[in-house]
């Protein structure tokens, strides 16, 4: 279990959030806190990687073209 303490403003606006979704505001702690920073550190981990060349990257042109996003 986790506690913490938001400033009177967020918690506020965490509890308007909640209450016009259904969702709880558990939901969204979680969402802010776990998905987010998974999204960073392995954003994070695969630069390290790109940079120390144990991994390749795609052109953008590639990228586009592969999935049918031209003009």
């Amino acid at each position: 279990m986790l506690a913490l303490r938001l400033p009177p403003d967020i918690e506020t606006r965490l509890d308007e959030l909640a209450r016009r979704t259904g969702r709880s505001k558990s939901f969204y702690a979680r969402q802010a806190i776990i998905e987010d920073l998974e999204d960073i550190y392995l954003a994070e981990k695969r630069l390290d990687e790109l940079r120390e060349g144990e991994s390749d990257s795609v052109p953008l042109a590639e990228l586009v073209e592969c999935h049918g996003m031209e003009n």
